[in-house]
């Protein structure tokens, strides 16, 4: 049986709507996501309030934007992983602790790249 790729602007507008589906399934079950859109949200608001570059901004939104993404792998990644089976196994957890990594550097950099940016302007 041949399976025809969808190509083009047809492919785009499906992509689109799986990473849509994707969002919100996010959204409606991961409670940390929802807490990492609130301080984006928080984020965006304060760096407009900022006397801050353009390229500061872009640092200051992309690394709260960041951790946004790599919620979202860790995420996916902990789906996989519950789909294989509910029996606790040492790589299962390995994988979940190390996408929690992820996460928490991420946290990390952001924290960085605020401080750096906001301590001058304040101290």
């Amino acid at each position: 049986m041949f399976v025809t790729k969808v190509t083009g602007y047809k492919r785009l507008f499906y992509a689109t709507r799986y990473s849509i589906k994707g969002l919100k399934e996010a959204f409606n079950s991961e409670p940390a996501i929802r807490q990492e859109l609130a301080a984006l949200l928080i984020g965006i608001a304060f760096s407009y309030w900022l006397d801050v570059t353009t390229l500061e901004r872009v640092l200051m939104l992309g690394s709260l934007m960041l951790i946004i993404i790599v919620e979202l792998l860790n995420s996916a990644i902990e789906a996989v992983v519950d789909r294989i089976g509910p029996e606790v196994h040492e790589l299962s957890g390995k994988a979940k602790d190390i996408g929690s990594a992820a996460v928490f550097m991420s946290i990390i950099l952001a924290i960085y790249c605020w401080l750096s940016i906001v301590w001058p302007l304040f101290f």
